[in-house]
């Protein structure tokens, strides 16, 4: 969960810097008005360790739930893609935001598939 909300700060951060940098075409990088409206979701609750049973199933719901919810962030950021008055700049920055989100799914599906590796070798050391 920390490295997650590192992660978080850095995007901003990194954002933040991209925004500085002028394109050829004279846009900066950052997301249009209209995509900054969507909701990027914030990770999930992390897992106790060691995790009970109960522990891994309300953290699958949490994790399905938040995948759910970067899709609709997802799809929310790209359907400004296609906008004819996106400049290269926001382009750049709707695909950062994409991969991102894509990056931050991964993360949170690596820890819970971890936890759930956890449990079951604790179980057959028992």
């Amino acid at each position: 969960m920390k490295k997650v909300v590192f992660a978080s700060l850095a995007l901003v951060l990194s954002m933040t810097v991209a925004a500085q940098e002028m394109m050829e075409d004279g846009s900066r990088i950052i997301l249009p008005l209209e995509a900054q409206q969507c909701n990027l979701p914030s990770a999930p609750a992390p897992i106790p360790e060691p995790a009970a049973k109960e522990d891994l199933l309300k953290a699958q719901k949490n994790v399905k739930k938040f995948q759910a919810d970067m899709e609709v962030y997802r799809t929310c950021i790209n359907k400004y893609a296609d906008n004819e008055e996106v400049t290269t700049g926001n382009q750049m920055a709707i695909t950062n935001a994409h991969n991102y989100s894509v990056d931050m799914e991964k993360r949170v599906a690596d820890m819970f598939n971890e936890a759930v590796r956890l449990y079951k070798a604790s179980l057959a050391t028992q």
